[in-house]
């Protein structure tokens, strides 16, 4: 069994990695190219209060602080967990969609609004 976080993301890169995962996985959270298996991301979800809305998760403004973080999609591209690093192109490749960052569910919750 493989450790988690392989590539040593900081705590940042690991968070913003797991949302973008589960903004994969919901219905309308990405497109898939059948060619590449990456799933381009929809839209990026922006914080209003103290909160952001991932799919059907509440999540702190600060644990998704890296959604608006240009460096931190940057890394993620550069260990190739992600492809077009801009904020309004984002597309997990399948490594992406697949690493395992050690968090979990540690920093969701379900969302009664």
């Amino acid at each position: 069994m493989q450790k988690p976080n392989p590539l040593k993301l900081n705590k940042l890169q690991a968070r913003t990695l797991a949302l973008a995962q589960v903004i994969a996985r919901q219905p309308d959270g990405g497109i898939a190219d059948p060619a590449t298996g990456d799933i381009r991301l929809a839209r990026i979800p922006h914080a209003h209060g103290d909160h952001v809305h991932v799919g059907p998760f509440v999540v702190s403004a600060r644990d998704a602080s890296g959604f608006s973080n240009p460096a931190v999609w940057v890394a993620l591209a550069r260990k190739g967990l992600v492809r077009s690093p801009q904020l309004h192109d984002i597309a997990l490749t399948p490594e992406g969609q697949a690493y395992d960052t050690g968090l979990g569910k540690q920093f969701l919750e379900e969302s009664d609004h």
